[in-house]
């Protein structure tokens, strides 16, 4: 990869001892797009690729689930990516879509923007932010998105989305993606074909966003269809590339990597269980809310049954350690459980309320490099 900084092939998770920070005041998702939209003229962050600086009109393509350390095990499936420009840079935490895409989007840290995990406590109820549900069904009016997630994207600017038309008008894409003006694709095939409309009209920022990468990992794990679709995904890069005008440039990153979790579903302690009333967050950042009076037991609880597989931590060390951002409201705390097993090794942690169509075969949502670490590519036409 032309201008990388490797970081080895796919199995980074073996490695880490410590969890893998955000990098929030430096190469972080959430600079992205405010280092596109400044004024012009200015100077990109030292961390963004230099061939972006000149550019007139930028696409930024948001590859959902395709880490850094996937694609560098793959570059013989993907040459269009392995000829970008570009390094590694950190996604936020919980390495999750429903959190990721609105720092991306807002360029603003977890802590700030509120979304602070893929589900969360809202009201007494664990709201899922990608359906926008509660237990008890459709929570647009109980939880009003523009309440939950209050800023508004792309530094307040009308940026056109290229994204499935399916994703229109839901709440989630209310939250992250609202006064923007959806350009919605019906395959795949045709996002370059709306990419380079929009910039033969002049764009001068253009958001798409694939999701094929993430939803294959999740139904099929590494393996030959994960490989079919890194194929499928440079195939799309490298058709944006084509339509690209002299002087625009493509900028390429994802939301968050993966890890083959496959069936090492763990199901909490019965002493862990005994101290909670609900669960919160995802397999591998699973939130534990405790019972009244409950919280030190829970934590003793947890870190004696679970530190083998995941770090342990409560809600004030997460906070007091900066990984949502130095800043969190005591309303976005809130919506945070009291202690956090967050797994370090190939595995998940089991929540019976957490359930979907088919067992995730591979996940994210920890702080380990495979999770944490994205791609930043950058080519120009």
């Amino acid at each position: 990869m032309n201008g990388a900084h490797p970081l080895g092939g796919g199995g980074l998770t073996d490695a880490v001892i410590e969890p893998v920070l955000p990098d929030y005041a430096g190469a972080n998702v959430r600079g992205i797009i405010p280092a596109l939209l400044g004024p012009h003229g200015a100077p990109l962050p030292s961390w963004f690729p230099t061939s972006a600086a000149s550019s007139r009109q930028v696409v930024v393509l948001v590859v959902d689930g395709l880490g850094w350390g996937q694609l560098q095990a793959r570059l013989h499936l993907a040459p269009a990516m392995a000829a970008m420009a570009g390094q590694p840079i950190t996604t936020v935490a919980p390495s999750t879509t429903a959190t990721a895409l609105t720092s991306i989007t807002t360029g603003l840290t977890p802590g700030e923007h509120g979304l602070i995990g893929y589900r969360m406590e809202m009201a007494g109820e664990v709201l899922n932010v990608l359906r926008w549900a509660t237990p008890g069904g459709d929570a647009r009016r109980a939880v009003v998105p523009s309440d939950a997630q209050p800023f508004r994207p792309f530094m307040g600017e009308a940026v056109p989305v290229v994204s499935k038309v399916e994703l229109e008008g839901s709440a989630f894409t209310e939250a992250h993606l609202r006064g923007s003006r959806p350009m919605g694709w019906r395959t795949a095939s045709g996002m370059a074909v709306q990419v380079g409309e929009l910039l033969a009209a002049g764009e001068r920022l253009v958001y798409a966003y694939y999701d094929g990468v993430d939803k294959i990992a999740h139904e099929r794990g590494f393996g030959p269809y994960y490989d079919a679709e890194v194929v499928a995904a440079d195939r799309l890069v490298a058709d944006m590339l084509a339509v690209l005008p002299a002087g625009a440039a493509l900028v390429v990153t994802a939301d968050h990597g993966q890890v083959h979790v496959g069936p090492r579903v763990i199901q909490p302690h019965p002493d862990v269980l005994a101290c909670c009333r609900l669960q919160s967050g995802e397999g591998r950042f699973r939130w534990l809310h405790a019972r009244p009076g409950a919280a030190d037991d829970l934590r003793h609880a947890a870190a004696e049954h679970h530190s083998d597989t995941a770090w342990v931590r409560t809600r004030a060390e997460i906070i007091d350690a900066g990984w949502f951002g130095p800043v969190v409201s005591p309303p976005v705390a809130n919506r945070l459980g009291d202690v956090a097993l967050v797994a370090h090794q190939p595995v998940a942690f089991h929540d019976p309320a957490d359930t979907g169509p088919f067992e995730l075969v591979c996940r994210h949502g920890s702080l380990t490099a495979d999770e944490m670490v994205v791609p930043l590519l950058v080519a120009t036409g």
